[in-house]
């Protein structure tokens, strides 16, 4: 083997290598951490508190239980933490992601969840190897508020059973299970789990108006959790939750069901993704000086959901949480890591007590974080800065009510890629031209009032703006192909911005067109090359006009005398074009090729 061929092997090797190492923790992470420790420990010391019945209360609608949203909470808010691309991020079950995993629960059990939990972690690795994180950065804000407030109407349909202290009836479509609760409630109404859910709702809401700083939730389902048991009201606990995690296992794991199971882990992914990156750069807007590593971020949530399943955790993802934590005041990622250890001593000390919150009293906290969730002055202001905002806001968030999220997010994306592309489509423009207008300097030679006049009558110039690309080529084909009468074209192509193989195929459409009338014109898509052959390529319209003049010479039009009668019928296209121009269509012609 020679020395280049070893070479060339290492180097795909050492590049891997490269872009596995960009992805680890780096020592600035840690000495961060020792900056301002007192702070960072009452951060996580905050956010344990708010997020102690979230992460009951998700995993709960996930329909895994209790201990698997406090298991998620732990172990992949301590992993992501040390893994993930932001010092400010706190990861752990969240509401979109339950209302993901509850038609898995339905259609493949826990132990379908747990795998899903597992394919998603190694697909977000995956992504953050090949650098996907960036492109996240791209999706529309109405997509993201549309997104956002179907979520919120989701998790708020998801709680109406244990609102309402029914059983929850069978089916995955929120709004359909949620209208059986609300029919079986009404059939036998039983008012105490309704008081207590609207008791904490309204206590976290209104409390948070006037006290900001003080965890409402907390209080509001320990308050709610005394009542139920001084006065005996009867209303469904939690239940018995283990004193410790469990011992990590691959038991749940069924080789056979992994195909299956292809479709739900990439819709795991992609949200984990989605609402990761979009909290980090919500998290990044609050402070200053931080500034997340996307690619970073995505490693970090894959690892937690690679070890999350295996303590039976449900797939996690950035929630919410960070705000808490940046408003708290916490700088780097110990707050994160004290968030995790705080809800590891709560499992294994105070399990027995956290095992009489009523259920009720969840769906309470559940519900009015679905209300906080929703910014009404965002949407207000979107709705009316567009109409194609407007539209996409709703569209995404009617997809998220009734369809899955991930589905949603994609319905949202084309239709705003679409309604850009024809926003920008409109831009580009043709029109006709005056022969004397915009000329940068005096026309090469002298002509009369009579030569002018019959380059007028034979010469038709067109100045294209803009992008000259697929959303807007065919209607100036036709403007194009129309061109009738006339013995030169003069494109003026300085203003074109850009140029794709669409432009450069409609110009070879145009002229197949005008061949078929009797013009020949030009003969392929490598348009411009032929035209610098027959010196039909010119730098500006002073000298492309001067040629045009040169050929109907040639032609006998402008000799003296003679009329168009007279002359041979012949039509010849000139371009007139900075190199920019005729550098973008180059480019757009090799595409087509």
């Amino acid at each position: 083997m020679t020395g280049s061929s070893v070479g060339s092997e290492r180097r795909p090797v050492s590049r891997g290598l490269r872009r596995v190492r960009a992805l680890l923790p780096v020592r600035a992470d840690f000495v961060a951490m020792t900056r301002n420790p007192r702070r960072d420990l009452l951060a996580g010391l905050t956010v344990a508190i708010v997020a102690l019945p979230l992460a009951l209360g998700f995993g709960v609608s996930s329909g895994l239980g209790a201990e698997a949203g406090l298991a998620t909470a732990v172990v992949a808010g301590a992993l992501a933490a040390v893994f993930g691309g932001s010092n400010l991020q706190v990861s752990g079950p969240t509401g979109a992601m339950t209302v993901v995993l509850v038609p898995i629960v339905a259609e493949h059990g826990p132990g379908g969840v747990l795998t899903v939990g597992l394919m998603a972690g190694a697909l977000l690795i995956g992504m953050a190897l090949l650098r996907a994180g960036r492109s996240m950065r791209y999706v529309p804000a109405p997509v993201v508020e549309g997104f956002t407030f179907g979520i919120a109407g989701v998790i708020a349909l998801q709680q109406v059973p244990n609102a309402l202290g029914v059983t929850a009836p069978e089916g995955d479509r929120v709004l359909v299970v949620a209208w059986r609760a609300v029919q079986e409630f009404a059939a036998h109404p039983d008012v105490t789990a309704l008081s207590v859910s609207v008791g904490v709702a309204g206590l976290m809401l209104l409390g948070a108006r006037r006290f900001p700083t003080v965890p409402f939730s907390v209080v509001a389902v320990a308050l709610a959790t005394v009542v139920v048991q001084v006065f005996d009201l009867g209303a469904e606990p939690i239940g018995a939750l283990p004193a410790g995690l469990p011992a990590p296992s691959l038991g749940f794991l069924d080789v056979s069901a992994l195909g299956s199971l292809v479709a739900p882990a990439v819709a795991v992914a992609a949200l984990a993704a989605l609402e990761s990156l979009l909290s980090a750069t919500v998290a990044d807007g609050m402070t200053v000086g931080q500034k997340h590593d996307p690619d970073r971020e995505l490693f970090g949530q894959g690892i937690a959901n690679l070890a999350a399943p295996l303590f039976g955790g449900v797939p996690a993802t950035a929630a919410a949480r960070t705000a808490v934590n940046v408003r708290t005041g916490a700088s780097s990622r110990l707050a994160a890591l004290a968030h995790a250890a705080v809800l590891a001593v709560i499992v294994f000390a105070a399990a027995p007590l956290v095992s009489r919150i009523p259920l009720a009293a969840l769906a309470g906290v559940l519900l009015a974080t679905a209300v906080r969730m929703v910014e009404v002055g965002a949407l207000r202001a979107m709705a009316r800065a567009t109409r194609s905002d407007a539209v996409v806001l709703v569209l995404t968030a009617a997809a998220t009510l009734v369809l899955d999220l991930v589905l949603a997010v994609v319905i949202g994306l084309v239709v705003a890629g679409a309604l850009a592309l024809r926003a920008v489509a409109g831009e580009a423009r043709m029109d006709r031209v005056d022969l004397r207008e915009g000329t940068d300097a005096e026309l090469p030679g002298a002509h009369s009032e009579e030569e002018h006049a019959l380059l007028a009558e034979h010469i038709v110039a067109y100045r294209i703006e803009g992008p000259l690309f697929f959303a807007g080529a065919h209607r100036f084909l036709l403007t194009i192909s129309e061109v009738a009468d006339v013995r030169v074209v003069i494109l003026r192509m300085s203003r074109v911005t850009t140029v794709d193989a669409s432009g450069a195929l409609m110009l070879k459409d145009a002229v197949r067109q005008l061949n078929r009338r009797g013009i020949a014109v030009l003969e392929s898509v490598g348009a411009l090359e032929l035209l610098r052959r027959e010196g039909r390529e010119y730098a500006t319209t002073p000298e492309a006009i001067a040629g045009a003049r040169d050929r109907l010479r040639e032609a006998g039009v402008l000799v003296p005398g003679h009329g168009a009668a007279g002359a041979k019928t012949a039509v010849t296209a000139s371009v007139a074009g900075t190199h920019a121009g005729a550098a973008a269509i180059a480019a757009a012609e090799e595409a087509a090729r």
